[in-house]
């Protein structure tokens, strides 16, 4: 049994995803989950979480739409304004949702110090009134940010999005293998195994430099804390969705058929409350 803790669904729009830029051909245009059903049948994989994208409580609402009409969709990461003084009334409101399991702001393209604002973490704290989880997306040179937020919520359930987005291209992650030896030392903080295609050339990423940080990765948080995902459709400009699920096939057979499970699918399950 496989879940993916990690995809995205849009209908593309140039001015709402203008972060999907011109040489990112391959994933401008629509990604939704009938796009999605043959490929998880071809590899069994039972279902994912699907995450937001944009910036408002509309792509939620999307999310939680597709969810309704869509059962590959185990659960939802919308997004909520954790600066807006009425916040909790937004929690009450989606809190009817069963699928909506957490929130994400993408703060990987805010200045450094915006997860640590005061009314940030204020907002931040009324999520384990209502059992939401965060998911934490920043650059590898942001993460001093991720470590100072975990230490001031101990009662919050985290997730780091992408492995926190080592620098594989440059060859550069000393820095980034050291501090996230420190974040991972938060027992609750888990860990989406994911994105390191992307994070890679594009077009001439090799399976060692994956699994080098792969190894980094699993000695930091163990097998316990971590989730496997997949960033569909992002990864597809580095990659295929077989060629990722078949290195992590490859990477896991050095851990017991339990631990595997734990890693494809009981983690995730566990995280999200699914």
């Amino acid at each position: 049994m496989i879940i993916d803790a990690h995809v995205h669904f849009w209908n593309f729009h140039p001015v709402k995803d203008s972060w999907i830029t011109p040489d990112m051909e391959v994933i401008r245009k629509d990604f939704l989950p009938a796009d999605l059903e043959s490929c998880f049948l071809d590899h069994q994989v039972e279902g994912c979480i699907a995450v937001q994208a944009d910036q408002s409580e509309v792509e939620t609402i999307f999310l939680l739409t597709e969810a309704e009409s869509h059962s590959i969709i185990k659960g939802v990461v919308g997004w909520i304004d954790f600066l807006n003084p009425d916040l909790e009334e937004r929690l009450k409101h989606f809190s009817q949702f069963e699928k909506l399991k957490g929130f994400r702001h993408i703060a990987q393209a805010e200045k450094k110090g915006f997860l640590l604002q005061d009314q940030f973490i204020k907002g931040l704290k009324l999520l384990h009134k209502y059992n939401f989880t965060y998911d934490i997306l920043l650059k590898a040179d942001q993460m001093v940010d991720a470590i100072k937020l975990v230490e001031k919520l101990p009662e919050q359930a985290f997730v780091l999005d992408h492995c926190c987005k080592p620098d594989i291209k440059n060859k550069n992650t000393t820095l980034w293998n050291e501090q996230l030896k420190i974040l991972a030392q938060n027992p609750q903080v888990y860990c989406k195994v994911s994105g390191l295609l992307t994070e890679a050339d594009w077009n001439h990423w090799n399976e060692q430099e994956i699994f080098n940080c792969l190894d980094v990765v699993f000695e930091h948080f163990s097998i316990d804390r971590l989730l496997f995902a997949s960033d569909w459709p992002v990864m597809l400009l580095a990659g295929n969705y077989t060629k990722w699920l078949q290195l992590l096939k490859v990477y896991t057979k050095q851990f017991t058929e339990t631990e595997r499970n734990k890693f494809f699918s009981g983690n995730t399950k566990a995280f999200y409350k699914i």
